[in-house]
């Protein structure tokens, strides 16, 4: 190979590595692949993670020169922090989050409360904890997890794919062959073109998002917003064409504030800076303490949200280059599962592909992790989009139904954390009761849905009810994927 900017693991993560738990079962592929993964975002790290776990070579290409992520507050719920658990990464969740007790919504005017509904005891519930990170230290820590597994070239812009060989090509005029492409390059991808042979099309929402961070040293100095930080419930303000989302991060040492609002000529881009005088008078109409925590605010980042449709496939008919992450499911924030999908990709992708055995077998299991991750991700799709609209109405009788709606779910929240006896006998007892509520995270069949969801749970049932058949005992044919 050629010289290059290459990082390979250090030796206090390998260190780290040998600490950390087997996955699989200790089970490796007998037929082990280098894999080719483009792009070092959450999706790219957590697939080096689970596929070098796996017993595969994995060698990660990466544009920029150094490693940085930047961005805000973002949300690891159950569905992703059991995974991040069992990888042995739960240790340093606990040091760098924060566990919130509820999610309340607000009106955007007075700042009534219209909606609660506990999310502090999801583990109880749902196996694993709801936490608050911010996005620098979630990227960190799958750094940290898929460095031993991988080496990580920098400065390596990939401009070219050969979909047969399978082979990329760097700017550098470098052809890298490899068994295994991976386009984890996100909403901008290029392996998506290569896959599809187009590019999806993106549709804007109309929507942008500020972005921004205060010390919560500020909140605890005023007694009007002290209460945000002493007790850790994530917060949401609902107006006309705008939302707030507001919670705790780095153990409740900053505050972090994602202010949707129309957009008005921002571009698709984490790192691109907005204007705080703009965010300020675009939200003056909030409440009182919405724009006291708005003074606090030096500087923010504007991103623009666009849209984009269910991919019809993520892999390329030779079945040597797949997609993965938001380069086929990019989410829009509405949900907060963006990163949560690509995870999940990368463990049910990494435990289908620890079971290759032989060259053959490769198609049919990557045709499974399609049949499995797509129609997970396009719902998900789903949900974020309809949050947009649940949020954003404007004020007048759709918007008063909506209130409604949420007040009865937290009535009968708050009656629960009374005595279950009384909830009961509310009528409200049954997970009948809030299906199709405003509040999302008050459905009891949607959070069941997407935080009971255990990636490699559905990898190992589907093993077991079609691929042990179809793949472990024969060398060909394609496989569909029944759960």
């Amino acid at each position: 190979m050629a010289t290059h900017e290459s990082v390979p693991a250090h030796h206090a993560a390998a260190e780290a590595a040998a600490q950390r738990p087997t996955l699989y079962d200790g089970r490796k592929a007998a037929h082990r692949l280098h894999v080719l993964i483009v792009g070092c975002g959450m999706g790219g790290l957590a697939a080096a993670h689970c596929l070098g776990q796996a017993g595969h070579k994995v060698t990660l290409f990466e544009s920029a020169s150094t490693i940085s992520e930047v961005g805000a507050g973002i949300q690891v719920t159950p569905n992703v922090s059991r995974l991040l658990r069992r990888w042995g990464a739960g240790e340093e969740l606990e040091r760098v989050t924060v566990r919130p007790e509820a999610i309340v919504f607000r009106r955007y005017k007075d700042g009534d409360r219209v909606a609660y509904t506990r999310i502090g005891n999801m583990e109880e519930q749902y196996g694993a904890p709801y936490y608050h990170i911010h996005r620098a230290d979630l990227h960190k820590l799958l750094l940290d997890l898929a460095a031993p597994f991988m080496t990580l070239r920098l400065k390596s812009l990939v401009v070219s794919v050969d979909p047969e060989a399978p082979s990329i090509t760097l700017a550098s005029g470098e052809v890298i062959k490899g068994d295994l492409i991976i386009g984890a390059d996100g909403v901008k991808s290029i392996i998506q073109g290569v896959v599809l042979g187009h590019t999806n099309p993106a549709e804007p929402t109309g929507d942008a998002a500020y972005r921004a961070i205060i010390p919560s040293e500020l909140l605890l100095k005023d007694p009007d917003l002290k209460g945000f930080v002493d007790i850790p419930e994530m917060t949401g303000w609902m107006g006309p064409g705008r939302h707030i989302m507001a919670y705790n991060i780095r153990a409740q040492k900053e505050f972090n504030l994602v202010l949707i609002h129309p957009d008005d000529g921002s571009i698709e881009s984490w790192t691109a800076e907005g204007s705080a005088e703009k965010m300020r008078a675009d939200f003056a109409d909030f409440e009182p303490r919405v724009r006291k925590l708005l003074s606090f605010v030096k500087s923010t980042l504007n991103w623009r949200l666009m849209d984009r449709q269910p991919l019809k496939r993520w892999v390329h008919p030779s079945s040597k280059v797949i997609l993965l992450g938001d380069a086929c499911h990019p989410m829009l924030p509405y949900r907060a599962q963006g990163a949560a999908m690509a995870i999940e990709d990368a463990a049910v992708l990494g435990n289908l592909l620890s079971r290759l055995n032989q060259p053959s077998q490769l198609q049919p299991l990557i045709q499974a992790y399609e049949d499995l991750r797509l129609p997970r991700t396009a719902e998900t799709q789903r949900q974020s989009r309809l949050n947009q609209k649940i949020f954003h109405l404007p004020d007048g009788p759709e918007q008063e139904a909506r209130d409604a709606g949420m007040r009865q779910a937290m009535e009968a929240e708050l009656r629960k954390m009374q005595g279950e006896a009384a909830y009961k006998q509310s009528g409200a007892g049954s997970e009948e009761a809030f299906a199709g509520s405003p509040n999302q995270w008050a459905d009891p069949k949607k959070n069941t849905a997407q935080f009971a969801y255990d990636a490699d749970a559905v990898a190992e049932r589907w093993w077991r009810t079609v691929g042990e058949h179809a793949v472990g005992g024969s060398s060909t044919g394609a496989v569909v994927a029944k759960l």
